[in-house]
């Protein structure tokens, strides 16, 4: 389709000269789609590439935010491929195609954050014991969140990570994050800690009105999105329920602890935009100054909050700050 046809990246000319365009609504046919299967029996959803032929650039786990799934990013983790990487994605469990935790279908719901640390913990071990080094983990919003956790819990081992506007602190009231929290465990001990936290919209299941620009200033992309909700209906999902934005700033206090991250010394690459409305920049640009080898990719009103499906010209750079990052800390292994 050609409405959905990416920019050619500045990587994928400089390593293979001309290369067709990526169809953003379908699945390539060399990616493949399963589950992996965590200790308790859930099945969380899996989607793999190889790594391109003639190119051993070493392999890269992508894990998405709060909502997400993995459709939305097959330009980035089919341009990941193209430049050599073998590319996993995984569905964290509860959402998109990893089933559900609360009592509906919509609303996002988990007991404890740790809950998925744990499972990136096992899939990560059984993964990077059947990939090529280096090992790389890339993750949006919440589900650089989950990574930044992972990190300070010794749970994962990677040679670099990058955190695409991570969920490091949530945007809200200007109030502090003690206070923040103790409202929210308030607020899920009154009812079910599973109804849903904040308003979706008027009619069940329906996208908000201007949801899109909290996203992305792409008309077609934010579209690409719609369409893919549209053809797998069980990817939809919408609030969070209480518990977890009461498990959200119990965690959040655990990154903010005083030198939890300062003793991760892995290579961090932290993108993030001053335009975001969902996420603190504020918290992702302390946490590039805390890690002791991260690093800062900055944007300002270009970006809205997933800047890896921004339009072209903002993308790109984006995306280019992570090839320079991953060629200078994470070298292909000869």
């Amino acid at each position: 389709m050609a409405e959905t046809a990416t920019e050619v990246p500045i990587s994928d000319i400089q390593q293979s000269g001309a290369v067709s365009p990526i169809d953003r609504r379908s699945i390539p046919a060399h990616a493949v789609e399963g589950f992996w299967q965590a200790g308790d029996g859930h099945e969380l959803r899996r989607i793999d590439w190889p790594g391109a032929a003639g190119a051993e650039r070493g392999s890269i786990l992508f894990l998405p935010g709060r909502g997400d799934f993995y459709e939305k990013y097959i330009e980035s983790l089919e341009e990941w491929h193209r430049a050599g990487w073998k590319v996993t994605a995984l569905d964290w469990r509860g959402q998109a195609g990893s089933g559900r935790l609360g009592d509906d279908k919509l609303t996002g719901h988990v007991e404890d954050f740790g809950d998925w640390v744990s499972d990136l913990r096992h899939f990560w071990s059984a993964w990077k014991s059947a990939s090529p080094a280096p090992h790389v983990l890339i993750a949006h919003s919440m589900g650089g969140h989950i990574v930044a956790r992972a990190l300070i819990d010794d749970a994962v081992d990677p040679d670099a990570v990058v955190l695409s506007a991570p969920m490091l602190g949530m945007a809200g009231p200007p109030l502090p994050l003690a206070v923040l929290h103790s409202v929210a465990r308030v607020m899920a001990s009154l009812g079910s800690p599973k109804r849903p936290a904040w308003k979706w919209s008027e009619k069940p299941g329906e996208m908000p009105a201007r949801r899109r620009d909290l996203l992305t200033h792409d008309d077609e992309r934010y579209a690409d999105e719609l369409w893919w909700r549209e053809k797998r209906p069980e990817l939809a999902m919408g609030p969070g329920s209480w518990r977890w934005v009461e498990r959200a700033y119990a965690s959040i206090r655990e990154l903010e602890a005083p030198g939890a991250m300062e003793r991760v010394d892995i290579p961090v690459l932290v993108v993030s935009t001053s335009n975001d409305r969902l996420v603190k920049h504020e918290s992702a640009v302390r946490a590039s100054q805390r890690f002791p080898n991260g690093e800062l990719a900055e944007f300002g009103e270009e970006a809205h909050h997933e800047v890896l499906r921004e339009v072209p010209e903002v993308r790109s750079r984006a995306m280019q700050a992570i090839v320079n990052f991953l060629d200078r800390v994470a070298p292909p292994v000869l």
